[in-house]
């Protein structure tokens, strides 16, 4: 009985072990971002106590990383439109 041919995949980015549905991969990023959201009120008391202004800066950079996010997803979506 011959071997099975191996058909090559068509996309190269899937790695071993890599989640295969869109629908995974989204649950695990928005997993992600709420735990680190969750955990950034405490970062950023902890550097507040060095340096209130520092804290500010992280605490500000941190709810802006969110927006940046939906930004880019907003811009690859509509790069991929006609897909």
């Amino acid at each position: 009985m011959p071997a099975p041919k191996r058909r090559p995949r068509t996309d190269g980015s899937a790695a071993a072990g890599a989640p295969k549905s869109p629908a995974v991969s989204a649950a695990v990023i928005v997993v992600v971002v709420v735990g680190l959201m969750l955990l950034l009120p405490t970062i950023v008391l902890g550097i507040g106590a060095y340096s209130p202004e520092l804290g500010a800066f992280v605490g500000a950079i941190g709810l802006m990383a969110m927006f940046l996010i939906l930004w880019l997803r907003s811009r690859y979506q509509r790069s991929h439109e006609n897909d």
